[in-house]
């Protein structure tokens, strides 16, 4: 839902930071894989209980998440740069919860799984709609600039890690923090089924 300004806001610190890390000679693919990297060591600090460094971290890598697309889009975006993408997220936001599980499990599991769960709705409503708009040649007027087509609902990126700062923050409410997006993230599932079964031609 806040996707769209967060970027508005944002665009011209990620095209400054992409700038000068393309003088350094760095490409969008390992600013990619980069990011990832340093999410997967938030995620294993956070099951460490080491919380405040998770969510250094966390923010570090999402900070290059909005990098690799400014890159991208100095030289030439590249389909093998969008799938790299969105798969490294998703990979990246799976493993918060599961962080989470594993630094309490007695406390955390059963949340972490429904949240897992809510996640893997929103993940591939997303991305089965993607894929047939991309067959039907539809483009996202809302966000242009996505390397795939990108349908936005209440919870997006930008809700998603706000929620992930929340966890870092207050620890001991993971399990409330969890039940409650999830039950955001099942209201996303819901309007991206009546967009899909509205936006696609039977």
């Amino acid at each position: 839902m806040l996707d769209r300004y967060a970027l508005a806001l944002l665009r011209p610190a990620m095209h400054a930071g992409a700038r000068a890390l393309a003088r350094l000679g760095l490409t969008a693919d390992q600013a990619s894989w980069i990011g990832f990297g340093i999410g997967v060591a938030g995620a294993v600090c956070i099951a460490r209980q080491q919380y405040d460094a998770g969510l250094a971290l966390l923010l570090a890598s999402r900070v290059f998440d909005g990098l690799d697309g400014a890159l991208a889009r100095l030289t030439q975006p590249t389909d093998r740069g969008a799938f790299l993408d969105i798969a490294l997220d998703f990979l990246f936001y799976a493993s918060i919860p599961l962080a989470f599980a594993l630094a309490d499990p007695a406390a955390n599991a059963l949340a972490a799984a429904v949240l897992l769960a809510a996640f893997v709705g929103t993940g591939s409503t997303f991305l089965a709609y993607a894929a047939l708009a991309a067959q039907r040649g539809q483009k996202s007027v809302a966000y242009p600039t996505k390397g795939l087509y990108y349908l936005g609902g209440l919870t997006e990126a930008t809700e998603t890690i706000a929620c992930f700062a929340l966890m870092c923050l207050w620890p001991g409410h993971f399990a409330a923090f969890a039940f409650g997006f999830a039950g955001l993230c099942a209201l996303t599932i819901a309007t991206r089924l009546w967009a899909g079964w509205r936006g696609l031609p039977p």
